[in-house]
């Protein structure tokens, strides 16, 4: 099995992004599953053709696309993505004219939340991913597989800032790299266990 884990370089002045910065410490396999790698730029469209001409290349059985989420606390595997784009010009205008409204994600999220919250790290399921550059690639990479590559499994996990990007604003939540790390490397384990069985039954995400 072959997972392609994207990560995005920093952005809004910020000088480091935890996403990248967690994706480039993982192992190169986890639980016999080779682990590839990849910058992306944070950069309507262009991230998208970065992770399309990756997916060509490695031809990858999952795609994990990985972001920060400043203010969250936990580690958030999303639901779904949808057909907008918002922090860009013209404003909410769809990301693909002939995709559907919203695509939902393949992989196990259920699964993975319990299994971040198993080796000590707060998990949850999301239920939006915003409308910025993260939905913006989980979305591209959906409207991908619908398109082009039907038997690809995809889907995108929000991180919290490091504590280093919060020196300045002290009441927005925080976590460690190692910990962003390994709770990634649980994720990703959670994913190859449940490859081909589907997700667990549970109750996950806010409902509100």
């Amino acid at each position: 099995m072959k997972i392609l884990v994207t990560g995005f370089d920093p952005f809004g002045g910020d000088k480091i992004n935890p996403a990248i910065e967690a994706v480039k410490k993982l192992p190169d396999s986890i639980k016999g599953a080779k682990i590839i790698k990849l910058e992306i730029p944070t950069v309507f469209n262009k991230s998208a053709q970065v992770v399309h001409d990756a997916i060509v290349q490695e031809q990858p059985d999952y795609v994990l696309n990985v972001g920060q989420a400043g203010g969250r606390a936990a580690l958030t595997p999303e639901r779904v993505a949808i057909n907008i784009n918002d922090g860009y010009q013209p404003l909410g205008e769809p990301i693909q004219a002939d995709g559907d409204t919203a695509y939902f994600t393949q992989l196990p999220i259920k699964a993975i939340a319990k299994a971040i919250r198993a080796v000590g790290l707060p998990a949850t399921v999301s239920n939006t991913a915003g409308t910025y550059v993260c939905n913006h690639i989980f979305y591209q990479v959906q409207y991908m597989r619908a398109k082009e590559f039907p038997s690809l499994k995809a889907g995108f996990i929000h991180i919290p800032f490091l504590p280093e990007q919060v020196v300045k604003r002290p009441s927005t939540p925080s976590m460690a790299l190692a910990d962003i790390v390994k709770g990634l490397i649980a994720a990703i384990g959670a994913i190859v266990e449940r490859d081909g069985q589907g997700d667990i039954e549970a109750v996950e995400g806010q409902n509100h």
